[in-house]
């Protein structure tokens, strides 16, 4: 073995993640890599989104991005509620089956109720028979449910296995959005992204209410899930809530393969990119398999449309240079930063393969709704 062949396999055995050198590194493949003129011409799939309004305006441009999308029903206690999300969601799936997908939903009013699984499945049966493809879980569960002795209802909680033995049975995904950003559970001053958000709502600040359950018991619940059903399609929305830490995030991905996160968290992936370009690139090349992109976009009644398209439309280019280009990135209050520029097969999988792949398996019902019959 000659002097070059040596270097390059200790270069790849010294990778943080195990990650597999590129060619931009080894000279001995020729990658290809995507610039700003080809964001239209690459099919791309945004799994994060919630429209709330029978306006089509976000649908025409998500069309002339070359976007396909996942609409997200949630279980939250304010704005449009659940049913009136669905009902919107499944319209625009009517009139647009091509361009999207919907995640239902449950809620989780009359949970200490003794039908309440049986009910709760008979309606996500009858949600995936009229089109939806995912199931979202959402914070309200470790954050404001209580049983009957006012505990907290944890994600692991023994009372919703029948609505995860369901959704393993019929090979249906779950996307958790499973407590906050760990900035939740902070002091102000040692928050990285969330100090204005959670300083206007200190209701929310958990760090004032160390009543309610911690950070690491969220994560411990939904670890928990996982190691309890490893067949689950699990996707972590907004990494997996471990967005701080790229480590912590490669352990749980290591050790539940059906495991996938959305990538909603843009900003703090900037900062570990500031922090070390080259360990962040890496994360991307070893679960370049277990990525999908997502934005978290809300498209609501009251915003104006035009406006809004704008801010998605710029938005999209944003991140599609961070990911595609070594472009020059100011992230504000910290500094500048170069895009991850990943080779265009790792693009092809985190911006649609990886989506279409996980949806692509659900309820045989929802199958016969797409094709038509």
């Amino acid at each position: 073995m000659n002097l070059k062949s040596v270097l390059i396999v200790l270069t790849v055995l010294l990778l943080p993640f195990g990650g597999i050198s590129s060619a931009e590194n080894d000279g001995d493949k020729e990658e290809r890599y995507y610039t700003l003129a080809d964001f239209k011409s690459v099919k791309k799939f945004d799994t994060h989104i919630h429209i709330n309004t029978g306006d089509t305006t976000f649908i025409e441009l998500a069309i002339e991005d070359n976007f396909q999308f996942l609409d997200i029903v949630d279980d939250r206690p304010f704005g449009l509620p659940m049913a009136e999300q669905q009902k919107f969601a499944l319209l625009h799936l009517k009139n647009f089956p091509d361009q999207m997908e919907v995640a239902t939903t449950f809620s989780v009013k009359g949970f200490n109720n003794k039908a309440w699984a049986e009910n709760t499945i008979a309606d996500l049966k009858l949600s995936h028979s009229k089109g939806a493809r995912a199931v979202k879980i959402w914070k309200n569960i470790g954050m404001d449910l209580r049983d009957d002795m006012g505990k907290f209802v944890m994600l692991d909680d023994p009372r919703l296995a029948p609505i995860f033995s369901f959704l393993v049975q019929n090979g249906i995904p779950l996307i958790g959005h499973n407590g906050e950003p760990r900035d939740c559970w902070l002091p102000l001053d040692k928050m990285t992204f969330s100090k204005s958000y959670y300083g206007s709502h200190p209701e929310y600040h958990m760090y004032l209410h160390p009543e309610y359950p911690s950070y690491e018991d969220h994560i411990k619940a939904r670890d928990n899930l996982l190691e309890k059903y490893p067949g689950l399609k699990f996707v972590g929305a907004h990494l997996g809530s471990l967005e701080w830490n790229l480590d912590e995030l490669a352990k749980r991905l290591d050790r539940y393969p059906n495991m996938r996160v959305d990538l909603s968290r843009i900003t703090n992936l900037q900062l570990h990119t500031l922090n070390n370009r080259q360990k962040t690139r890496n994360f991307f090349i070893k679960y370049q398999d277990r990525l999908v992109y997502g934005t978290d976009k809300a498209i609501n009644p009251d915003t104006d449309a035009a406006a809004l398209s704008k801010s998605i439309h710029d938005a999209w280019i944003r991140d599609w240079l961070f990911f595609v280009t070594d472009d020059s990135i100011n992230l504000p209050g910290f500094g500048q930063l170069n895009g991850l520029k990943l080779p265009a097969d790792v693009i092809d999988k985190i911006y649609y393969k990886n989506a279409k792949n996980w949806l692509s398996s659900s309820m045989k019902s929802t199958q016969s709704h797409k094709s038509g019959t």
